[in-house]
């Protein structure tokens, strides 16, 4: 069964409202919600970015149903694993069990402000290896001592383990990255609908004698009753989502991506963006993702503005669609 899910873009809301959209998206019938965990909104447009690990606390206790998810943490740079293996385990806790540690090698827009630089990709994946390594051996309650190429962990223990395991989903973009975190995730993420990706990740995760695996995807929309509104909401916040990911992860500021995104215009985001009110239309974003294999695939309404109208008018028809479809 395809599950589906909604996005709590932190980069577009504040944290009290980011709760109260968890609420009405669990009271909707989302199955899981998603959670951006951004130092930075992409735009300056978006106007927010609140701490993610405090708004999923609080989410974590706001609701009683929904699966809850990071999309994504990164885990090496702003914050030392040990830290994100403490964080999840306390997460996992107040949500009785109810979430998956989704990871990354993240992007400079928020790792950059810690005044570290900003590796390579290469050196990136190679620090996410060493720290999903952490976070495992830590998630047992034993006490670790780590001495690795980019980290050390000294006498650690988390104190407060679940009984429940803390899930880990892992980004990935192509064979070299599926290689290396199929072995070690639970789950794959990924921003491509690409059914090469799925597949590879199935006989990476069947090789090294893994179990079944979900396979998380997420697509964004723009609902709204006047489709130029929809249109233009999406090119003012949204322009910079058609970059592709390696151009995404390389840039430093909100600024940069208004320069990168600069020549977009309203009708190219229009053709990759399903925006309006045809809730059909909607629908049809998630066609791609199933296609490709994807298990669950969460929703992103653009924009603050219709967000309380969206969940409140237009996600149980849209999940209905949505499920009909898969």
């Amino acid at each position: 069964m395809t599950r589906f899910g909604y996005t709590l873009m932190g980069e577009q809301s504040g944290p009290r409202e980011l709760v109260r959209y968890a609420q009405a998206a669990e009271d909707a019938g989302f199955d899981f919600e998603v959670s951006s965990d951004h130092y930075s909104p992409w735009l300056v447009s978006q106007g927010h970015s609140p701490y993610a690990w405090t708004v999923l606390g609080a989410v974590a206790q706001a609701t009683s149903r929904v699966e809850l998810m990071t999309y994504v943490t990164c885990p090496t740079m702003r914050y030392h694993p040990a830290v994100v293996a403490q964080k999840a385990a306390t997460v996992q806790l107040l949500s009785e069990g109810r979430f998956i540690l989704g990871l990354g090698s993240g992007e400079s827009l928020n790792e950059h402000v810690v005044g570290q630089g900003w590796p390579s990709v290469d050196s990136r994946q190679s620090m996410l290896v060493e720290a999903i390594e952490i976070i495992r051996e830590l998630h047992s309650g034993d006490l670790l001592t780590y001495d690795g190429e980019y980290f050390r962990v000294d006498s650690a223990r988390i104190w407060d383990v679940p009984d429940a395991p803390v899930e880990i989903g892992v980004a990935v973009s192509g064979s070299e990255s599926i290689e290396s975190f199929a072995p070690l995730g639970d789950h794959m993420i990924a921003v491509e609908p690409m059914s090469d990706l799925v597949q590879q990740w199935d006989d990476a995760k069947a090789s090294s004698g893994g179990g079944s695996s979900r396979k998380i995807g997420q697509v964004p929309v723009s609902w709204d009753p006047d489709r130029d509104a929809a249109i233009q909401r999406a090119h003012d916040q949204f322009r910079w989502f058609g970059s592709g990911w390696p151009v995404n992860a390389e840039l430093p500021t909100p600024a940069s991506f208004a320069a990168a995104s600069q020549f977009v215009r309203p009708e190219d985001v229009a053709s990759s963006i399903a925006c309006g009110p045809d809730i059909d239309e909607l629908a049809e974003s998630v066609r791609p993702y199933l296609e490709a294999g994807f298990t669950d695939i969460a929703v992103v309404q653009i924009g603050d503005e219709q967000q309380e109208r969206f969940l409140a008018e237009v996600a149980e028809p849209l999940l209905e669609k949505m499920r009909s479809l898969a």
